[in-house]
């Protein structure tokens, strides 16, 4: 079912050159657009504490769940597993998948911004889920990689939303 449902996302890559870029800026470069707003944030004093939780959720999420977690798997990207992947980035081969690392940042980011501002927070989730599609639909990831990253993500968030909570309440 992983391989049917990636095969049937990633069999639009290379269709059309519109929905290639726009993929292809999704699975890669919206990432250091959304660094360089939060870092623009933090500046901000009423975005502080926000665009802090959202730093610690995304190093909770991707540096200290999902690496460990790659090295345990040693999942190949379906282009290394599967013929006729139409790969349309580039992504290191011995790198694995499982899960995906920019699903997690992302989910991480939506799940935090959404305990500060749920109207945002509803727009970050959008795009988390757009990122999650769009790593399949450049080959780079299975869908269940995209799962795990959502979950991994949500949960990150989760945790250091609650963290700040208390942190609130013992500074109050």
């Amino acid at each position: 079912m992983n391989a049917m449902i990636f095969q049937q996302i990633n069999s639009f890559a290379n269709t059309s050159k519109i929905i290639d870029f726009v993929g292809v800026f999704f699975a890669d470069y919206l990432l250091y657009v959304v660094a360089i707003f939060f870092l623009v944030l933090l500046f901000v004093s009423k975005t502080r504490l926000m665009t802090i939780s959202v730093g610690v959720s995304v190093l909770l999420s991707r540096f200290i769940i999902t690496e460990p977690i790659k090295r345990i798997f040693h999942t190949a990207r379906p282009y290394v597993d599967m013929d006729n992947v139409k790969k349309i980035v580039e992504e290191n081969a011995d790198y694995y998948s499982f899960p995906s690392g920019h699903t997690a940042i992302f989910f991480a980011i939506a799940m935090t911004v959404f305990y500060f501002n749920k109207k945002w927070g509803i727009v970050a989730f959008v795009i988390a889920i757009l990122v999650g599609i769009s790593r399949i639909y450049v080959g780079v990831h299975w869908p269940l990689d995209v799962v795990a990253g959502a979950l991994i993500g949500i949960l990150s968030g989760i945790v250091v939303n609650s963290l700040m909570k208390k942190y609130k309440k013992i500074n109050s």
